[in-house]
């Protein structure tokens, strides 16, 4: 799988919310739901390549998808 550059917090946040996720619960994490998946984003900066491309299998995008929302 292409890794993601780790970037800011707020950018897959946003991204996220672009592809219909909704904030559950904020904490130390993020959470967000499409009703169907749940991803949880980390609260720290910047969050880490890997984390970020697992992010996106976890809500259904691949990495290139993903990068378009950003």
């Amino acid at each position: 799988m292409p890794r993601l550059p780790g970037i800011s917090q707020k950018s897959p946040e946003r991204a996220l919310r672009k592809a219909g996720f909704e904030v559950i619960r904020q904490g130390k994490h993020i959470t967000l739901s499409d009703g169907v998946r749940t991803v949880q984003l980390p609260r720290h900066n910047p969050i880490n390549s890997f984390t970020m491309g697992k992010i996106a299998k976890d809500a259904g995008f691949t990495p290139d998808e993903f990068k378009k929302l950003l």
